[in-house]
């Protein structure tokens, strides 16, 4: 199994999806203060981010979850659709069930909350662009409840994985991409990318998302 692991672009393309207007001016102002990031798009719904994906097709879309006439997670379902390689990241205000899981079921790749500093934002838009998911923590505290009872049975990933596994594992459970991993630990990028699989293999996990919550649910890394 390998890791499905995109190169960011040199220029990486955003749309943002919300019906306010102060919401999407101030989030085009702050991205485009980033040289590598270029709004090119705006939507106030559902309708109107479905045509621009299909017409720009954007590495990633912002999305709003409430929104008149077509919601986010339908939003979310349309722009995937439309264009497969766009990624969604949802930014909201709301973090409950009902918002949470339908959307990253409808195929959003990271959840943000309105609340996130700036920085954070473009981080998670930069991490999207290479396939690599953010969760709010308020986020991924639910997910992680949520799969507790569908973690990999008789699995204990201290005898299973190897000191530099658990070091790469705990370093996904951060955040990190590859190449900061392989930074940080002083090693290739493409010994990083056999770490990850290997990891991925071991605990019988799908992608770096499900890693990165079974550590936090296996108590591997802890939030301070």
């Amino acid at each position: 199994m390998t890791a499905n692991i995109k190169t960011e672009p040199a220029e990486i393309t955003v749309i943002i999806v919300d019906d306010h207007a102060v919401v999407r001016q101030g989030l085009r102002t702050f991205l485009e203060t980033n040289p590598d990031l270029t709004v090119i798009g705006e939507a106030t719904n559902g309708v109107e981010a479905q045509r621009l994906a299909e017409e720009l097709a954007p590495d990633v879309a912002l999305v709003d979850l409430i929104m008149p006439g077509m919601d986010g997670v339908m939003t979310t379902r349309q722009i995937r659709q439309a264009s497969p390689r766009t990624q969604v990241i949802i930014f909201s205000s709301f973090h409950g069930d009902e918002h949470i899981f339908p959307a990253m079921r409808a195929g959003a790749l990271s959840y943000l909350l309105k609340e996130a500093r700036p920085a954070e934002v473009a981080d998670a838009v930069r991490k999207a662009a290479r396939g690599e998911a953010i969760l709010h923590p308020k986020v991924a505290a639910r997910i992680v409840q949520e799969l507790q009872g569908d973690r990999p049975a008789g699995i204990n990933p201290f005898t299973e994985l190897s000191d530099r596994e658990m070091e790469v594992l705990r370093l996904i459970a951060g955040g990190l991409s590859n190449q900061e991993i392989a930074e940080k630990l002083v090693i290739g990028e493409r010994t990083v990318k056999s770490h990850v699989s290997n990891i991925l293999s071991k605990l019988h996990l799908a992608d770096r998302t499900q890693a990165a919550i079974f550590a936090w649910s296996e108590g591997i890394v802890r939030r301070e």
